[in-house]
């Protein structure tokens, strides 16, 4: 990705333009573009093309446009490295995307599929956590695929390994996440999410921890083709800024009220632009919002990947950072991203239930005539007729289903006594796979009942 295009100059714009820009702010073709660009939250790249209306240009335009949006932004208590602060407003768009997440990001929509029993949902809670640990560390380098990454947390096996490594450590410090909620936002609760993140995976290890200081090597964000992107405040800034970041966390906003997402999403976007540490800033930072919905009891977040998302466009990501920062210090770009992300985590959760209720439906049609199966052994079997593949052992049934492994160990001895699965041992480890043509041993013993 490449440094975005800059802006014009919108004070030099209106200084030479001003009988035109009061022209312009009564024509009512020009504010319906306007509007439609802050519903977008267009910046200049996207908005010189979108704007095209005769006589008015697009530069005149974005100069009004900046006005409009510097005249309705609230400003912030953290400041960029020239010393400006940072600033945020909500328009429709961006209201309607906070009204829809207060409505569902509290775990009503779990509450709406009361036929998905409790152990399925504590499966696909362990599934999300992969997914996200997994998606947030490939974000920030790990070079390994999903279906590996995954089987490795599964089947609890040691990270072979620095990609792998980076996933396992996401994984166990996102689990552990909830225990600290109770807990202000410290410089010691950070640095214990970035130590979690980074352990052996860093060429230093005495880095991890701890701020990075005038002794470790400079640090610059740049793209794949070597530009620049970002300069991060210098070292003896750092425990000033990351003290404003707590106190801004743990504000109780009696003066001016946050929205708790908003300020969740301006927390991730301002540890990421510190970039406080030699390594592991955007795991720590979208640990950081992880922590903070959960703590404003947006109970959801825990079946959200949201760095699922985000993977999908990476470029957007980036780009949203970049625009709240060279834009006015504008934080909307990245509000705007962040909300739509999860807002499609939401979707494709709800997606998922629809299609489970179903699945479970069937699954107990199927196995009506096998008693004494309990929902995670019945789960598990469905999963199989449409997995043939699939194989299983006592540690990834206890990983996947965050049970005991004695519990784990009872399930899968169950099926076996029953006929469903078989089992055979690898080394020191028993594995259990589906049963040659396990479908037409359901439906078999379906037509001899």
């Amino acid at each position: 990705m490449k440094m975005i295009e800059t802006a014009p100059d919108w004070k030099e714009i209106i200084k030479n333009n001003l009988e035109k820009y009061v022209e312009i702010s009564s024509n009512p073709d020009f504010l319906e573009v306007i509007n439609k660009c802050n519903k977008d939250y267009y910046y200049w790249d996207k908005f010189k093309y979108v704007c095209k209306l005769d006589s008015i240009s697009p530069e005149i335009a974005w100069a009004f446009l900046r006005i409009s949006r510097n005249y309705r932004k609230r400003k912030i208590p953290l400041i960029d490295t020239k010393g400006n602060y940072f600033g945020y407003w909500l328009p429709d768009s961006l209201l309607k995307e906070l009204h829809y997440l207060d409505q569902h990001a509290s775990g009503e929509i779990l509450v709406d599929h009361p036929d998905i029993p409790s152990s399925e949902k504590d499966r696909f809670l362990v599934s999300s956590i992969m997914e996200e640990a997994i998606a947030s560390s490939q974000l920030e380098g790990a070079v390994t695929t999903r279906k590996v990454a995954k089987e490795m947390l599964r089947f609890g096996r040691k990270p072979e390994n620095h990609s792998q490594q980076m996933c396992y450590n996401n994984y166990l410090t996102i689990r552990h996440i909830k225990d600290t909620i109770d807990k202000p936002l410290s410089i010691e609760l950070l640095n214990s999410f970035q130590a979690a993140m980074t352990k052996n995976t860093l060429d230093d290890p005495d880095t991890s921890g701890r701020f990075r200081t005038n002794k470790d090597d400079p640090i610059e964000v740049v793209s794949q083709e070597g530009e620049t992107l970002h300069i991060p405040p210098p070292p003896d800034e750092l425990q000033k800024r990351m003290e404003q970041l707590c106190k801004y966390a743990n504000e109780n906003d009696n003066d001016e009220f946050t929205h708790p997402v908003v300020k969740a999403i301006i927390l991730h976007f301002w540890l990421a632009y510190v970039h406080p540490y030699v390594d592991g800033n955007g795991r720590t930072a979208r640990a950081l919002f992880y922590w903070y919905m959960l703590k404003n009891k947006y109970w959801l977040t825990e079946y959200l990947s949201i760095s699922r998302i985000i993977k999908r466009a990476p470029a957007q990501y980036y780009k949203a950072f970049l625009y709240s920062e060279n834009d006015e210090q504008d934080l909307t770009y990245f509000l705007s991203f962040h909300l739509r992300a999860i807002h499609l985590s939401i979707e494709e959760l709800r997606k998922y239930l629809v299609r489970k209720t179903k699945e479970i439906k069937e699954a107990t049609s199927s196995l009506i005539h096998y008693s004494g199966l309990n929902d995670r052994q019945s789960g598990l079997i469905y999963y199989a007729l449409r997995n043939a593949d699939v194989i299983y052992s006592i540690e990834s049934h206890k990983n996947t289903c965050s049970i005991t492994y004695e519990t784990a160990r009872k399930d899968l001895l169950l099926l076996e006594k029953k006929g469903l699965v078989d089992k055979f041992k690898k080394g020191k480890t028993f594995y259990y796979v589906p049963v040659k043509n396990l479908d037409k041993k359901l439906k078999l013993s379906k037509r001899n009942s």
